[in-house]
């Protein structure tokens, strides 16, 4: 049998501790386009669906106490969510002054592109990566 291929990735999905912050955080701060949003009363639980320019999207969930886990970028699992953004120092700017602490830019030793690390409200690793 022929190996079938992947496309490309539909969506990431996050769960998060308090909806109204990630809420915000994802659709007011980094911009991202509102699909749809439900609540699902039997699992009294919210989701978000969002949307990125190029159609990526992603998930927004939240349950009740969901269980806390670990988010360093070094830490066995996903270890990052990266934005690709056009001028990564720019971003960077505009989320400080949010009020978003950023990590000092850096340059990526293979293709000399600039990068940064931030943190979502529960502390998920984000990236900004020079397009």
């Amino acid at each position: 049998m022929t190996r079938p291929i992947l496309n490309a990735i539909h969506h990431v999905a996050i769960i998060c501790s308090n909806y109204a912050a990630s809420k915000r955080f994802y659709t007011e701060l980094l911009g991202l386009t509102v699909i749809a949003e439900h609540y699902r009363r039997e699992r009294d639980s919210w989701k978000l669906d969002l949307a990125l320019p190029n159609g990526n999207q992603i998930e927004l969930f939240s349950f009740p106490n969901p269980p806390p886990r670990p988010s360093q970028p070094e830490a066995q699992g996903l270890r990052h969510l990266a934005f690709v953004v056009g001028n990564v120092a720019e971003f960077a700017d505009y989320l400080t002054t949010q009020g978003v602490a950023v990590e000092p830019i850096r340059i990526d030793e293979f293709t000399g592109k600039a990068f940064t690390f931030f943190q979502d409200p529960d502390g998920l690793p984000l990236e900004l990566y020079q397009h």
